[in-house]
């Protein structure tokens, strides 16, 4: 496995791997990983030849008043998580190095999708997150491009970038990964305390309670998100958003729909977790 802090570096060296007629399948992550992470990245040894994943904490895409500074750097760890899930080469720059100069230039997703849901607690989160995906995608150059589904609306914008501005890239979308409990993999579970960690499947439970309701035939919307909130809130979390929506581009279902997500964001104490299930 090759590291990269450059992107002269990281170019010369997939050059080398197109020139053999390598296809490359790329794996964006902000680093402090955990199993969903090495899921993605086994899974693009199943799309491609050559595995290529990026470690960067974006600043764009953090609010002024979110976890930038503290966010978990754990790149030692990360090598030796990424060795094992088989990647070629990572590419691990710097601020200034992917940054040289101001990112005054940015892209600006359609706010129908990006500025909803998650959009709407974090505004310019998904300015920050196409911004700078679409610089790694630049460098890199890959055949396809893996992100894990648990950050759905994430994905749909992506898949929208990549749909609008024509970029040869097929994204593969890779299944939530949770532990034992239902707890879906986060790097930020990390910041939950132990009592925090035992109450954090209740988010799970709330949504699978609505994914049962809305299986069994039920399509009062509002009632089952209602329904969901309360429960969260009864049991001393602070929910956002639970909000059913349709798979294909977030916005409010018909009441005929059957291709649904549920997509929800909730406080646990001062951690910020977030969650979906498909129906």
């Amino acid at each position: 496995m090759q590291i990269h802090s450059t992107i002269a570096g990281l170019r010369a060296a997939l050059d080398a791997e197109r020139a053999r007629g390598a296809r490359i399948a790329f794996v964006p992550t902000m680093g402090n990983l955990h199993e969903g992470h090495a899921s993605l990245m086994r899974q693009g040894r199943d799309h491609a030849d050559v595995v290529v994943a990026s470690v960067f904490v974006n600043r764009l895409q953090f609010g002024p008043n979110e976890d930038f500074d503290r966010y978990p750097r754990t790149m030692e760890a990360d090598c030796a998580r990424m060795q094992e899930a088989g990647v070629a080469h990572v590419f691990a720059p710097s601020e200034s190095e992917l940054y040289p100069q101001p990112q005054t230039m940015r892209v600006v997703p359609d706010p129908v999708l990006a500025d909803i849901l998650e959009g709407a607690f974090r505004p310019g989160f998904f300015t920050g997150v196409a911004t700078v995906v679409a610089k790694l995608f630049n460098i890199v150059q890959p055949q396809v491009a893996l992100f894990g589904k648990k950050d759905y609306q994430q994905l749909m914008v992506i898949r929208q970038l990549v749909q609008q501005m024509a970029l040869p890239i097929a994204i593969v979308g890779g299944e939530t990964l949770r532990a034992d409990d239902g707890l879906a993999l986060s790097s930020r579970n990390g910041y939950l305390s132990a009592t925090e960690r035992s109450q954090a499947v209740q988010l799970y439970q709330a949504l699978v309670a609505a994914r049962d309701a809305l299986r069994a035939g039920n399509r009062d919307y509002t009632r089952i998100e209602a329904d969901a909130m309360a429960f969260l809130q009864a049991r001393g979390w602070s929910p956002q958003y639970i909000a059913v929506r349709r798979q294909a581009d977030l916005q409010s279902p018909a009441a005929h729909e059957s291709s649904l997500v549920i997509v929800a964001a909730a406080l646990l104490g001062t951690t910020r977790l977030i969650d979906n299930l498909e129906v």
